[in-house]
């Protein structure tokens, strides 16, 4: 990623082999830039499983070209739809928290159910997968282009002084294709010369925000200071945080939001400092069939490794060492659930919108018809 943002990407077909789909390993970042080469879906499966590729709408596109990765290989068997299908099957339980990941599926699915018998396989899922990746950056510039006119109604109040932002976990440009959800609008802001400063959370246990946010902002010329991920109430007391802007993985009809573990106390803390508190998600993360995020939302457990060691650089070596005694037992919850009644808003690429089926209905009523 260089400070031209523009031109970023976080997966595409390599240029001299279309049938090799290339990403960022975001397990290395950020002392290496490694670009890994996905040969078939098993490899795609592989990479969102370990989250080489993490955030729910990068997801759903590994996912799409992973299919299209299959319609290459299942074009040398004698049933290559039932290939593709068999394979969708298995990307499908690769995740169960982030919904882009079931809704790119049925998406590609679909468009082969429509496509009649005469068809070029491949070529029909490869245009479908860039497809969404295309649709995603639009959204993405979208969603900055609304929540950009949240900062600049702070700037205004502050009189142009600095708007301080918190933000929690990664829902940046490597979450999605480009922009990202909740850094697009600071994006956006920079450059309508809105002055932003970004709090990032380190995000334990895998550091999302201190390895992948930082080093985004960082190369895009973002001013920030990454915090641990206690210390976001502390900085709202002392009236050093004008907003928080998260993500999210799965928003229920009604608004409720599943995000990265530690988002439902940050919440908390901004709800108690009259703190206004924003999601910015693409409508693919709305999940339209559910209602209560508490009870319909599955909650993703992790390996306990996560938790039990950490990663990084030690003279020119990255190491991971263990920090915990044996003998200890340790939960890996991924993702909690933030009620609507914490949450001020809704940040899409269609609007902002209260946290509400009224409010989502609103903004999208074809989809909210649909689910009734």
């Amino acid at each position: 990623m260089t400070a031209n943002i523009q031109n970023f990407r976080t997966i595409w077909l390599k240029p001299d082999d279309p049938s090799i789909v290339q990403i960022i390993d975001q397990t290395k970042l950020p002392h290496e830039y490694v670009v890994r080469d996905l040969s078939n879906y098993r490899e795609g499966a592989q990479a969102i499983r370990e989250m080489l590729v993490r955030g729910a709408p990068l997801i759903g596109a590994t996912a799409a070209w992973s299919l299209y990765l299959a319609a290459i290989e299942g074009s040398e068997t004698e049933d290559p739809v039932s290939f593709v299908k068999q394979a969708a099957i298995e990307l499908g339980e690769t995740r169960p928290t982030a919904v882009n990941l079931r809704w790119a599926l049925d998406r590609v699915l679909g468009v082969i159910r429509q496509s009649g018998e005469n068809r070029d396989l491949v070529s029909l899922l490869r245009s479908e997968a860039q497809s969404i990746c295309d649709e995603d950056v639009e959204i993405s510039w979208n969603i900055g282009v609304h929540g950009c006119a949240l900062l600049e109604e702070i700037a205004e109040e502050k009189s142009g002084e600095v708007v301080n932002v918190l933000t929690h976990c990664n829902a940046g440009a490597l979450a999605t294709i480009n922009w990202g959800t909740a850094t697009a609008p600071i994006y956006v802001a920079r450059q309508r010369g809105i002055d932003v400063h970004v709090w990032v959370d380190e995000t334990r246990p895998r550091n999302q925000g201190s390895q992948l946010t930082c080093w985004e902002l960082a190369r895009n010329g973002v001013p920030h200071t990454l915090i641990v991920d206690n210390a976001g109430g502390h900085l709202m007391q002392r009236g050093q945080v004008d907003i928080c802007i998260t993500g999210t993985d799965r928003t229920t009809r009604t608004g409720d939001v599943a995000n990265k573990i530690g988002t439902y106390l940050k919440a908390l803390a901004a709800h108690d400092n009259a703190i206004p508190f924003y999601v910015a998600l693409p409508s693919t993360s709305i999940d339209w069939t559910i209602q209560d995020g508490m009870t319909e939302i599955p909650i993703e457990e992790r390996d306990t490794h996560e938790v039990s060691h950490v990663r990084g650089m030690h003279g020119n070596d990255v190491r991971e060492v263990k920090t915990v005694a044996d003998g200890s037992a340790i939960r890996n919850y991924a993702f909690d659930v933030t009620p609507a009644r914490l949450i001020t808003g809704l940040i899409t690429e269609c609007g902002i919108c209260e946290p509400s089926e009224e409010g989502l209905a609103r903004l999208f009523p074809d989809f909210a018809k649909r689910a009734s």
